[in-house]
């Protein structure tokens, strides 16, 4: 039985470093010249390296790097019944593919099951599984069939929630949702948070909300203020909501003084878009920051982003900084 979860736990967003190695052979398969098989061992492969990294580290929550996936449309869009992809629509494997939907979003299974049965087979710490969110999916599908983005994201949600009960029923207790896009759209979240309800409705799995302003390439895709999320934000039905805050500042944590917030935070305080590594002091320091406006009860520690973009050696040492500021912040609470 998975341990309980100690104060101020140190989590990941989701994806680890991706060897470059890796990255050429999913070139290869892009261009026909690697059999799927051989592609899928490299994955589990990588995927294994990841998990053990993180629980060297002391990570107390996992995920499973995310190898497997070409970016974090692709990997739904491929899978989802009714969405028609143009397969011959981009060059390198980190691109986009074309894809449209020209009628009703079918009901079925994507078939992310086995990241959880995955996890459950190598790992014993507790785990994660990240899902790309309906508002940042149909910012990236062609929408030939729905009346407005509303009804399309609403419908996604739909067809997300049997996935995520999938996913549960497969072991998962830990969900993500990933919705960079909230940033780059923020006149769209008076609707947006409906599609989130709708994605976690009666799901039994603790679920996290990340906001972030993108990685695309190691970069931000967007800029401003989370100051946008709200109050529109409180009627999602969440346990944490996550964000980025190492690169962008401190600022934004005045909100959580402004708004009654219902939920745990999870706080960025490891800068993904720098191969600089943070020192512990510095990642406490960010730490301490937090706890003058958010109790430690209410407080995840991440990164700002996933780790794709950093070579294996800086992703490791900045998550190995991020556990060890925890720490002597947890020893300064007593806990």
């Amino acid at each position: 039985m998975t341990p309980p979860l100690p104060i101020l736990p140190p989590t990941v967003i989701g994806s680890y470093s991706m060897p470059e190695w890796l990255e050429r052979a999913k070139n290869e398969y892009l261009s026909r010249r690697l059999s799927k098989r051989d592609l899928d061992e490299m994955h589990d492969s990588v995927r294994k390296a990841a998990l053990k990294d993180q629980e060297t580290a002391g990570i107390d929550i996992v995920s499973d790097g995310e190898a497997q996936r070409d970016n974090m449309i692709d990997y739904f869009t491929e899978r989802m019944p009714g969405v028609q992809v143009d397969l011959g629509s981009k060059r390198f494997y980190y691109d986009f593919y074309d894809s449209i939907v020209r009628s009703k979003l079918a009901t079925g299974t994507l078939g992310l099951s086995e990241e959880a049965r995955f996890l459950g087979r190598f790992t014993e710490h507790k785990s994660k599984i990240s899902i790309s969110g309906p508002h940042t999916l149909v910012k990236r599908i062609q929408n030939k069939f729905y009346d407005s983005e509303e009804a399309f994201a609403l419908d996604l949600g739909r067809v997300l929630n049997l996935e995520l009960k999938e996913l549960v029923r497969a072991g998962a207790t830990e969900l993500q949702i990933d919705e960079p896009y909230y940033s780059g759209s923020p006149e769209d979240l008076p609707w947006a948070h409906k599609a989130i309800n709708a994605m976690v409705d009666g799901v039994n799995a603790r679920i996290t909300l990340h906001v972030c302003y993108g990685n695309r390439y190691g970069k931000p895709s967007f800029e401003g203020s989370y100051k946008f999320l709200f109050p529109a934000i409180l009627q999602a039905k969440i346990h944490t909501v996550s964000m980025e805050f190492a690169r962008r500042g401190e600022d934004d944590l005045q909100l959580f003084k402004e708004f009654n917030v219902p939920f745990s935070v999870g706080i960025g305080v490891i800068d993904v878009k720098t191969n600089e590594v943070e020192s512990a002091a510095f990642v406490a320091d960010r730490i301490r920051r937090a706890l003058e406006v958010i109790p430690a009860e209410r407080l995840v520690i991440t990164p700002d982003c996933g780790l794709v973009r950093l070579h294996r050696e800086v992703a490791f040492g900045k998550l190995c900084a991020m556990v060890e500021g925890t720490r002597t912040v947890r020893k300064e609470l007593g806990k």
